[in-house]
């Protein structure tokens, strides 16, 4: 994937990160998604009091690429740390349930970063995250 792309994702993947509504776990997440029109959205962590009703970035990212009629996409830039660290320390993986949904839109050869940084971060597939991914192909 082009530097350029990387790191125009992982910038929005931080702005959208500023947005996180982490009231419970104080953990901010951000997601930048790249459709095939090379369109990004973006999207953050939102919890509820119920554990349960809490949405992801990464879900909350495809959920408005779908709503808006994107259903493809190649990449997919992911951020997280405590939300008021002056910089990040880990990487924030995105959870079984996000892999398990950008499967359902993507192949396994779509780009997922994640990242501290602009210049520290992990490039993966989503083959490589998830592997033996259940898809609709599961269910012929």
């Amino acid at each position: 994937m082009d530097e350029e792309i990387v790191q125009e994702l992982i910038i929005n993947a931080f702005e959208a990160r500023t947005k996180s509504y982490c009231k419970y776990s104080g953990f901010a997440v951000g997601a930048a998604l790249l459709t095939d029109e090379d369109k990004i959205f973006r999207g953050c962590n939102v919890e509820n009091a119920s554990y349960g009703a809490t949405i992801c970035a990464e879900r909350c990212a495809v959920l408005k690429a779908v709503s808006e009629g994107s259903t493809s996409f190649k990449a997919i830039a992911i951020v997280g740390g405590p939300k008021n660290a002056a910089e990040l320390t880990d990487y924030a993986y995105p959870c079984g349930m996000c892999r398990q949904v950008l499967s359902e839109f993507e192949g396994p050869d779509m780009t997922v970063i994640v990242a501290k940084s602009i210049d520290d971060r992990k490039i993966f597939t989503l083959a490589q995250l998830l592997p033996e991914a259940f898809s609709s192909e599961s269910l012929s």
